[in-house]
């Protein structure tokens, strides 16, 4: 078999959270992995970046009362569009999951207070303290215990500078005219772009799961990590895949705000949790005046609030004071503490100045809770997702709880029917699908052209489908998004594949099925706020 063409039983493509746990799930369990990624190493995507911390259980609650309670939560914040068996099952499966992959299996070391139980904190949304937390560097701490176990395992393979570029499927990319008259359309692996090489590759796989992660970078400010453009959601919106909830990106109401830079890293709702306070530019406080919790209503709320009085007050960004704050800030938030720094700003004397920023997807491909899509043989988990669970808006902290049970629940799936070791692909079928072939031979991705599509897709999403939106808007959205796309797919035909180029084409469908979605909705609900 040629190197740029194989043949695996289980293919996941994404390496955070979500692809971690599913791949030592099913490693675990005596089954052969192949993990891609598109960067030189495994943490590459959002999890990293995740400050919070993740739901586990409120401390002296009875385990039914707190699932029912941590239930009622999820679906406040959600304005109840949620999935219930969803949030029921994230509910019930949390604790032990926690438990049994991240602290033991993964070997995470949370904080905890002086008599060794857990310090839990609170965030916005949250009836109880029931979050676990490693400082304000939860993320990085759970990715790096995942890693380390990932990468020792013998049973999984790891490609690093991998990137997915189409999703392989019966009907769409067999030779064979026969397969396309078979009723069922399956997923047979993907088409792969060797970034070292620069060569695409074909993986065929009898089941492939997608953790592709985030879809932030489609918007000018973004928390996200730079290679989060939606590439699940392009592949599978190609493949005929269904979709859900499209038009729910979350807003996260406090990103750090420096003029000369478009970069906005998180500022942990956290500091919010343990008394930081939101203030206008001339040092009101004013979140009482927009909803009765305060600084803690739900994120979509607090981002709503913040664009009308940034809008009514005419300034750039508002201000987080953190003086109320009683632990260390340096101990208890270092990353926020020397971020902060890094710009000149020493936050034990000064607010930390803030705006709100594409954050999190609560949208996506929509699954069951096994991960199991609308096509046969494709899976989905994490932020690429749409398990039901977040509704209209997530509750803080959810997604790293709900990447990890539902990594979880895949892993454990694929083990069970995986368990006989029959290849699920017939061998004709595998034989029937062509390797890539350059269709363009032009070598003019010129970085300037992609910068401006970029720039273009950016500006159109922040000003049109952002945190505010109206038909106006949506509809000038939707009518440039449309134009760009066609170029973008023109030039894409026509140029030899490249990283930047997969990246620009993933990002531009991603952000024209974003717009289609908003467009359709006419209700405003949670991170869909229609002002007209």
């Amino acid at each position: 078999m040629s190197s740029t063409r194989r043949h695996v039983t289980i293919l996941i493509i994404g390496s955070g959270i979500a692809g971690c746990t599913a791949a030592l799930t099913l490693a675990d369990a005596g089954r052969d992995v192949l993990l891609i990624n598109a960067g030189p190493d495994l943490d590459d995507g959002n999890t990293p970046l995740a400050q919070g911390g993740i739901i586990y259980k409120a401390a002296d609650t009875p385990r039914d009362a707190e699932a029912r309670a941590l239930e009622h939560d999820i679906l406040v914040a959600g304005h109840r569009y949620n999935n219930n068996r969803a949030v029921r099952f994230l509910c019930r499966q949390g604790p032990d999951c926690v438990d049994n992959v991240l602290i033991e299996r993964a070997g995470v070391d949370f904080d905890r207070n002086e008599d060794g139980t857990y310090n839990l904190t609170r965030e916005g949304g949250h009836g109880a303290h029931r979050i676990l937390h490693k400082a304000d560097y939860s993320g990085r701490a759970l990715m790096d215990g995942l890693a380390a176990q990932v990468k020792i395992h013998p049973r999984i393979t790891c490609l690093h500078n991998h990137s997915a570029i189409d999703l392989l499927t019966t009907h769409h990319h067999a030779k064979n005219s026969q397969y396309r008259y078979s009723v069922t359309n399956r997923c047979l692996g993907a088409y792969v772009l060797n970034a070292e090489t620069g060569e695409p590759e074909t993986i065929l796989a009898d089941w492939t799961v997608l953790a592709t992660g985030g879809v932030g970078q489609v918007f000018l400010h973004s928390t996200n990590a730079p290679g989060c453009v939606g590439a699940g959601i392009s592949m599978a919106f190609r493949a005929g895949v269904e979709l859900a909830n499209l038009e729910f990106m979350q807003f996260h109401p406090t990103a750090l705000y420096e003029e000369r830079s478009y970069r906005r890293p998180l500022i942990t709702e956290a500091m919010r949790g343990e008394g930081a306070r939101l203030l206008d530019d001339r040092g009101d406080a004013f979140m009482l005046r927009h909803d009765k919790r305060g600084d803690l209503a739900p994120r979509d709320v607090v981002a709503q609030a913040m664009v009308e009085e940034m809008l009514r007050r005419g300034v750039p960004c508002l201000y987080l004071d953190v003086s109320g704050v009683k632990q260390d800030l340096p101990t208890r938030f270092p990353t926020v503490f020397n971020q902060c720094l890094e710009i000149g700003i020493d936050i034990r004397k000064e607010p930390i100045p803030v705006v709100p920023a594409a954050h999190y997807f609560c949208g996506g491909i929509l699954t069951d809770t096994f991960g199991r899509t609308s096509m046969p043989g494709l899976y989905a988990i994490g932020e690429c997702a749409c398990t039901g669970l977040h509704g209209a808006n997530r509750l803080a902290s959810t997604s790293l709880l709900e990447a990890a049970v539902w990594g979880q629940s895949c892993g454990q799936h694929l083990a069970r029917i995986t368990a006989s070791g029959r290849e699920a692909i017939p061998r004709a079928l595998a034989a029937a699908i062509p390797d890539w072939r350059h269709e363009g031979n032009e070598h003019h991705d010129d970085p300037a052209l992609v910068a401006q599509d970029w720039a273009n897709i950016r500006n159109t999403m922040w000003n049109y489908v952002g945190i505010s939106r109206s038909k106006a808007r949506l509809r000038r959205a939707f009518e440039d998004m449309r134009d760009l796309v066609r170029h973008i797919h023109d030039f894409y035909k026509g140029t030899r594949i490249s990283k930047p180029l997969v990246d620009l084409f993933h990002g531009s469908q991603t952000a024209y099925v974003i717009t289609q979605a908003a467009m359709r909705n006419k209700n405003s609900i949670g991170c869909h706020h229609r002002v007209d």
